[in-house]
């Protein structure tokens, strides 16, 4: 059995690490290479990196950013926001970004997860998806796919996304509830769990995580091949190390770091 791991995000806002909470009343809480370096030495499995507004902003990412991290950090470094074409995720890879991570420019261009899926492997193509709760409404699973920092509602049905996206070329799915982001109240385990279920490629779960046993939930009940987490370390309630020794003395399998 492949060990379970635990990721890392950040969102970077004008080369700064920021939180919000279901993507508004964005913070500054500080600097973003020294932290990932921190994290890294601490154990971190991996690194995902997003630059909140590039796709609103119409820009490109920052480059010199994802450069500096990539010198720290000897772990995966998975980058996203702003990415529309394969001459981003190349300049991204030569950066030192080792997975392109796509997402409202794919919804808006979905043959986009190919072209890059064939430019660089299905292996380093991350399809991120920001999900929200619309029960009742026209949509099969209940799970509406919504872009651009989760202020444009889509119509689509997260579920019919991902599986599109695995069929497209995407090697794994980051799956992110809006309705828990940021609230350290635990992930959306059954939208984890319905995402685990359709499709045959990891699944990250992500937005909600502020205990130790909010991973272990996800990871074992909601069937999550990585548990993302954001607040509880960013803010320094854990470190890395700490929610791994939980999760290994729980029983589940994962690479601990000595």
């Amino acid at each position: 059995m492949l060990s379970k791991r635990v990721v890392s995000c950040f969102d970077v806002r004008d080369g700064k690490l920021v939180k919000s909470v279901k993507f508004v009343n964005t913070k500054e809480i500080g600097e973003v290479v020294g932290r990932a370096r921190q994290y890294y030495e601490d154990g971190l499995d991996e690194l995902v990196m997003y630059d909140i507004t590039a796709s609103s902003d119409h820009r490109d990412i920052m480059l010199e950013t994802v450069e500096a991290v990539a010198s720290e950090i000897f772990i995966p470094f998975s980058v996203g926001g702003g990415i529309r074409s394969v001459e981003d995720a190349t300049d991204l890879r030569w950066a030192g970004a080792e997975k392109i991570n796509v997402n409202t420019a794919a919804v808006d261009r979905p043959e986009l997860i190919s072209e890059i899926s064939h430019a660089v492997g299905a292996q380093s193509t991350i399809l991120s998806i920001d999900v929200l709760r619309v029960p009742g409404g026209p949509l099969p699973s209940g799970f509406e796919i919504v872009t651009h920092g989760g202020r444009t509602h889509t119509g689509i049905d997260a579920i019919e996304w991902a599986r599109e996206g695995e069929r497209r070329g995407a090697g794994e799915i980051v799956v992110n509830s809006i309705d828990a982001d940021g609230t350290c109240d635990g992930y959306d385990v059954e939208l984890t769990r319905t995402v685990v279920d359709a499709v045959g490629i990891p699944v990250i779960a992500s937005g909600g995580a502020g205990k130790p046993e909010h991973l272990y939930d996800v990871l074992t009940e909601g069937g999550a091949d990585a548990a993302l987490v954001a607040s509880m370390v960013h803010y320094g309630e854990y470190t890395v190390s700490e929610l791994k020794q939980y999760l290994h003395e729980r029983g589940v399998k994962v690479r601990m770091h000595y």
